[in-house]
């Protein structure tokens, strides 16, 4: 029975030391390294030319329209216009730029269901209020989302490789050329005289919110926004994470977060706050997760 139990012993002690021995390997060779990155070095990961897409608008009905443009790589670019329900012949729109949450698509900022599956983020009722306050709202697919999946290198192989295998680049090529994307449509809009370029808000709810902070840092042309729920993200994908152009957000920011949200603590989310410059700034907090509670959009009524 003793030699039973010493040989079991023996066993176990090998078994943890091979394991301690694997994790260190993974963690030399495949675990994300954290780096630093220049205020010089993020202008030039974002720049884009002052090239104006040629955007393509499909009528939907009277007050909307499917948009697409060819942006700054050739990379065709989809989504939506909608105009406020009281259009006005010669009236020029404040304009709402909305970025949806990894795993999702534009549609969830216009349908509170899509494919018999509920809009847990409540984008929708969002869209509305901004409509409501005379805002016409446009949504596009993030890269690899919506009708730009791409079928042999999914989202899910994404994250994998990131935080599996501890490769960033396509990860933070996805987050960077979203933004740089919409950097497009800012030309776009500039040359549109139906929308009014001193009134560009942007809003995002989770991956949209971080690529909303990214944005409006990055590109004076926004002049308020609203981050709902960013995923906290450190310095091994630096050149993705808002804490790096914090210092850098001017005019009106609300950062919106939950006590209890699991990709982001509220430690984290305080420090995200405590970085942005602006003195026009709000914390807005919630008990819960990252989904927020039903009908959190009411308190941020007086963001618009």
């Amino acid at each position: 029975m003793k030699k039973s139990i010493k040989i079991g012993s023996i066993v176990m002690s090998a078994m943890i030391g091979v394991f301690v021995l694997l994790g260190s390997i993974w963690y030399g060779f495949f675990a994300l390294k954290n780096y630093e990155v220049s205020a010089k070095e993020l202008q030039q990961a974002y720049f884009v030319a002052e090239t104006i897409p040629d955007v393509t608008l499909s009528p939907v009905n009277q007050q909307s329209w499917d948009i697409a443009f060819k942006s700054f790589d050739n990379a065709v670019v989809n989504g939506r216009l909608v105009l406020p329900n009281k259009a006005q012949a010669n009236e020029r729109y404040p304009v709402l730029i909305a970025l949806h949450g990894m795993g999702r698509a534009h549609v969830r900022w216009w349908h509170e269901s899509y494919k018999e599956r509920p809009t847990l983020e409540q984008t929708d009722k969002l869209t509305q209020l901004a409509l409501s306050k005379g805002y016409a709202v446009i949504a596009l697919d993030a890269r690899n989302h919506g009708e730009r999946k791409t079928l042999d290198h999914t989202i899910k192989d994404v994250m994998i490789e990131l935080k599996i295998w501890g490769e960033r680049d396509p990860y933070e090529a996805m987050i960077r050329d979203t933004v740089k994307d919409y950097r497009m449509l800012l030309n776009w809009l500039d040359t549109d005289l139906r929308f009014d370029p001193a009134h560009t808000a942007i809003s995002g709810y989770s991956m949209g919110g971080q690529m909303s902070l990214l944005l409006s840092a990055l590109d004076g042309r926004v002049e308020q926004t609203l981050a709902i729920v960013p995923p906290h993200i450190g310095q091994g994908t630096a050149i993705v994470s808002p804490l790096n152009v914090a210092s850098s957000l001017t005019g009106k920011v609300w950062l919106v977060s939950a006590n209890d949200d699991e990709y982001a603590t509220a430690t984290q989310n305080q420090q995200l706050f405590e970085r942005i410059a602006t003195d026009n700034k709000k914390h807005v907090t919630f008990d819960g997760g990252h989904i927020l509670p039903t009908g959190y959009y009411e308190q941020l009524k007086g963001w618009f």
